[in-house]
């Protein structure tokens, strides 16, 4: 229902629950249907369940802090949401859990731990004799399942559950007194029920019935719908047995696999004298185009093309219909505009950061889903941490070298570096496979570092680190900005200042800050300028420098006042960014202006953004107009 999660079959439970998660640890896959899953809640009401489902998940899952070993999955949920509270960049959604949340959970995890902890015991051995070994699943599955009168009775209940429980009886009794390595469990205890199956005893319709081939080969209705008419699924491929040629299975006098063939065609041919047929396949399968079965290639080609077109005319009906219910009366015709939202002036944001300028510019609809919608994307699960988690730490890394004002001419400068850097590794708690490749790489860049540092201080008086600015306002907008500088060098004299921003890729370019399609640094110096970053007064910017860290260890200082075609003073293209920032700010003030989807993208065909799914990119981009004017 509504209300909470989908119940799944009861073998999937036995064999994604236990199995995996418990005998191969770390498989996250396990866990990620594990956590979920309704049987785990016992009898918890659906939304409490799926809620606290839900936060189990973001918080064991995703950050890039890898997968939890389900033996130690309640410590560690209590370690990871320690981290989360103390980290100043929690995710958005650790204010929305609730205490009664965190206590289901514990509680929750508890109980896991506890109902597995047999199974863990037997992890440990060289090999498990199977009829034991499904005995203690079995068990553990019963002691996580039970429900609030710890009945085990909603287990076993329905069509699903009374055959999961028949499968499990003959699979005890007939378990063979052999053997097996604990990791080869879940293999075989996936083959065990692989073959099974389980057909609904009744849907919501009496006059309705679902069969198989046998069963409507000996009926007779008024309506026959005839479904999977893909080549491969009807007729299926002809193959031989795994354990036995052709030539020795002939010779035994077992049937060719031909002979289903033919009496697949004898069926399809029954089938076609019901008095009204609906013949139905999917156009694509498993990720790629499926071919029509035979047969109906073949009956397409005998009643000719006038009768094909009034064939798929009469279908249509019912394909009105079924896209009807799914997309709520959203037709196949329906065209995908590029969404261009214009929300009241109300709702529109007033206070912008320097790193959001961009993002207005290019992909204004993001900062409409951000901002005005108020949806974050959560982290992906269980993703490794990649560039931007690396260009954190080595912001991190700088940022402390240059609070401690470690003086950078001191022969030990470069261990003290080091010395940050090991503390600052520690405390991101990397998995030991990326650790291994960003350490020496960071070991690689700190000489040239140090050397680039001791250039850097000629003619510097003062250097402050990850400074804010307060937010100024802009023009007669109405709105405000605001933003952090990586370091800002301030020249002898005190009139003047270098900003430099650190780069651990090659993203933007000098070229694209220089024409201020990423106009963070330019906006950074007129902040400068304006007198915003607080003790630093107004000074006049005198450079905008992106400092690259590149991967083989070098740091390339790169000022972005001059192209090969244009060169511009600090002041000159600090001013230009503010005057176009009031133009760009001063059009989303207009009502009939919206909030367009990849106004001005990066590169056209890079869906990569959080909110591309939400603006149904990928359907728009194939040709649609179009629907919003063009920002400035």
């Amino acid at each position: 229902g509504g209300e909470g999660l989908p119940r799944r079959p009861a073998p999937e439970a036995l064999s994604l629950l236990r199995a995996e998660p418990t005998f191969r640890p770390g498989e996250a896959s396990a866990l990620v249907v594990l956590l979920p899953h309704p049987l785990l809640f016992g009898g918890e009401p659906g939304a409490e369940a799926g809620r606290r489902a839900a936060f189990a998940e973001l918080v064991l899952l995703r950050g890039g802090a890898g997968s939890p070993d389900i033996e130690t999955v309640s410590d560690e949920f209590d370690t990871r949401l320690l981290e989360m509270n103390a980290d100043r960049h929690a995710p958005f959604w650790l204010s929305r859990m609730e205490e009664t949340d965190i206590a289901g959970i514990r509680q929750l995890l508890s109980r896991l731990c506890q109902a597995v902890k047999p199974l863990r015991e037997m992890r440990e051995k060289p090999t498990l004799e199977l009829e034991h070994a499904l005995v203690e699943m079995v068990r553990a599955y019963e002691s996580i399942g039970r429900d609030e009168e710890g009945a085990v009775d909603g287990l076993y209940s329905g069509d699903n559950g009374e055959a999961f429980a028949a499968v499990l009886n003959s699979l005890i009794a007939a378990a063979p007194d052999t053997g097996c390595r604990p990791e080869e469990l879940p293999d075989i205890l996936g083959a065990l029920l692989a073959t099974e199956t389980v057909k609904p005893g009744s849907v919501s319709d009496g006059r309705i019935a679902i069969w198989g081939v046998l069963e409507a080969r000996l009926q007779n209705v008024d309506t026959m719908i005839v479904a999977g008419l893909n080549e491969g699924s009807w007729p299926r491929k002809a193959e031989t047995g795994r354990f036995m040629s052709r030539v020795l299975s002939g010779g035994m006098g077992l049937e060719p696999p031909e002979r289903r063939t033919g009496q697949a065609a004898h069926d399809f041919q029954m089938a076609m004298g019901a008095k009204s047929v609906i013949m139905s396949r999917s156009e694509r399968a498993d990720g790629a185009p499926a071919s029509r079965s035979r047969w109906l290639q073949r009956l397409l080609a005998v009643v000719g093309e006038q009768a094909v077109a009034e064939m798929k005319q009469r279908g249509d009906r019912y394909l009105n219909v079924a896209t009807a219910i799914d997309d709520e009366g959203i037709g196949e015709t329906t065209q995908i505009y590029q969404p261009c939202p214009a929300p009241p002036f109300d709702a529109r944001p007033r206070r912008f950061s320097v790193t959001e300028i961009e993002t207005l510019r290019r992909d204004p609809y993001a900062v409409y889903a951000r901002r005005i919608l108020k949806l974050e994307p959560v982290d992906p699960l269980l993703r490794d941490p990649g560039a931007a988690e690396r260009g954190s730490l080595f912001h991190e890394i700088l940022h402390q070298f240059t609070r401690a004002e470690i003086d950078v001419l001191d022969v030990e400068a470069e261990a003290k570096l080091l010395e940050i850097a090991g503390k600052c590794f520690d405390s991101a708690g990397l998995p030991a496979d990326i650790r291994a490749v960003w350490w020496p790489r960071f070991v690689k860049q700190a000489p040239r570092l140090i050397e680039w540092e001791r250039e850097q201080i000629r003619g510097v008086a003062a250097s402050h680190s990850e400074i804010a600015a307060t937010a100024i306002s802009i023009g007669e907008t109405g709105a405000f900005l605001s933003g952090r500088a990586d370091r800002i060098d301030v020249l002898d004299g005190g009139q003047a200042a270098e900003i430099l921003d650190y780069k651990t890729g090659n993203t933007p370019s000098k070229v694209q800050a220089h024409r201020l399609l990423s106009p963070q640094l330019a906006l950074e110096g007129e902040l400068l300028a304006r007198g915003a970053f607080g003790q630093l007064g107004a000074v006049r910017p005198a450079d905008l420098k992106f400092v690259r860290l590149k991967p083989d260890g070098r740091v390339e200082e790169e000022s972005i006042l001059e192209i090969r075609d244009s060169l511009k003073t600090a002041e000159q293209l600090s001013q230009e960014a503010w005057q176009r920032l009031n133009g760009l700010i001063a059009y989303y003030t207009d009502e009939t202006n919206g909030y367009r989807s990849r106004a001005l993208p990066l590169r056209e065909h890079d869906l990569d953004g959080d909110y591309d799914h939400l603006a149904r990119v990928s359907e728009w981009s194939s040709g649609a107009s179009s629907n919003g004017g063009d920002a400035p």
